[in-house]
């Protein structure tokens, strides 16, 4: 018989095989400072690409006015216990409503964290006689809570409206045979490539096939759509999308989420979703937090504006000095360059030492090896210095990668230097 632990730390799977030589480095760094677009990193200022702070709330001096503010009156604790048994309070009621008509739905329900939030909501909302269809690229909480599901599920390619029909047509027959329903999901805002999902091609493939749609907009709430309210306010289809998620934690520079729509369905999940019902509610610091960063994110549309100024003249930058940015269109800025991971690093460890940039990567093999992406993330923080700075940074590091300087058998061993390794090349 095995022993489970020897299994575990064998070779510690596709990315901790490389944890003694990356971790502090390359994974799980430690930024310092306060948040924003500079940041330290091993005791130098970076320009930091990182951040899931879209509109640039989390070091707001409205955002931590209130922040503190709450923190003073309600402690961490208050309220005690989960909603349905002691945890409830008419902030959190209040929080609900405001987000639930921002975003166009009858009704909204707090969640206290994305990935089990949505993982937990997909599990109430489907039955082993329901068939899911869902976008192949969807993010992994997506991908777990569609594991909890005890009935088929089939994957269309993403954003292959074709391919979706076929699944559909498939589901069609499964969910005939067993007697049960469709729920379809993908994201609004694809959080790796940038690329929107086709929502308003799914709402329109419902005049044929009867099923559900649920979104995961946790990208594009806040960032998206005339007022911000999304993905499918963007593209002018928040009726045909029937459930509504997100988080707090791109946009609005807090922790939590919710998911939205109609209000018997909202009342059904309240008494059904296994992690609200068995977890602490939403903290009061968070809530009340929350309600006035809902109230900046309807009243100053400046942060909005000065998020895609930023976007844009980032994106443009890279596009005009010949890099590839795939297709996004939206904040999310990858850029796709070929090399194996020893070169990947050691670019990372060039753009971080000598050019001060920070921001992540990612190769094989969460990508297919020979590729590399960064990916970066402008914010309402960021200035046109940031950005200037760092398309200058790309296009020297590129050169280097196309001539070849960055090529080694080895990964760096970062795991025990507080500096860089590669010096002036």
């Amino acid at each position: 018989m095995a022993d489970v632990f020897e299994r575990l730390t064998k070779d510690g799977g596709p990315l901790g095989q490389h944890a003694e030589r990356a971790h502090g480095y390359f994974a799980f760094p430690k930024l310092e400072g306060e948040l924003g677009s500079r940041m330290m990193f091993r005791g130098k200022e970076q320009i930091v690409w990182s951040l899931n702070n879209y509109l640039g709330l989390v070091n707001h001096p409205e955002t931590r006015k209130v922040d503190t503010e709450a923190a003073k009156r309600w402690g961490m604790g208050y309220p005690m216990g989960a909603r349905m048994m002691s945890g409830n309070s008419t902030m959190h009621e209040e929080l609900e409503k405001v987000i639930a008509d921002f975003i166009g739905r009858e009704d909204a329900m707090l969640l206290n964290f994305g990935y089990q939030g949505i993982m937990s909501c997909i599990d109430a909302l489907v039955n082993r006689r329901d068939v899911i269809v869902y976008d192949a690229e969807s993010h992994a909480c997506i991908v777990d809570g569609i594991r909890l599901h005890m009935g088929y599920s089939y994957a269309y390619k993403h954003n292959n409206i074709d391919d979706c029909e076929k699944q559909l047509q498939r589901a069609e027959k499964m969910a005939a045979k067993n007697g049960g329903g469709i729920l379809v999901i993908t994201e609004g805002v694809f959080g790796m490539s940038g690329n929107q999902g086709k929502l308003k091609e799914l709402v329109a493939l419902k005049k044929k096939y009867d099923f559900r749609l649920l979104i995961d907009d946790a990208h594009g709430f806040g960032s998206m759509g005339p007022t911000g309210a999304g993905a499918d306010e963007e593209q002018g289809c928040q009726e045909g999308v029937d459930l509504y998620f997100s988080t707090f934690v791109k946009s609005m520079g807090s922790i939590g989420a919710f998911i939205a729509g109609p209000k018997k369905v909202m009342t059904f999940l309240r008494y059904n979703v296994r992690s609200q019902i068995f977890a602490k509610s939403l903290p009061m610091i968070i809530v009340e937090g929350m309600l006035t960063r809902m109230e900046m994110l309807k009243t100053m549309p400046e942060l909005r504006e000065k998020l895609w100024h930023n976007v844009n003249r980032l994106q443009n930058g890279l596009r005009e000095k010949g890099f590839d940015i795939g297709t996004t269109n939206s904040p999310v800025t990858p850029v796709h360059m070929k090399g194996d991971v020893p070169e990947a690093t050691a670019m990372v460890m060039d753009l971080r030492e000598n050019f001060n940039i920070f921001c992540s990567i990612v190769v094989y093999p969460v990508i297919p090896k020979g590729q590399i992406i960064f990916r970066l993330i402008p914010t309402a923080a960021h200035t046109d210095e940031d950005t200037d700075l760092t398309l200058n940074a790309f296009y020297e590091t590129k050169k280097k990668l196309d001539a070849g300087a960055y090529r080694n058998d080895e990964i760096p061993d970062m795991a025990d230097t507080g500096k860089g390794m590669l010096g002036e090349m």
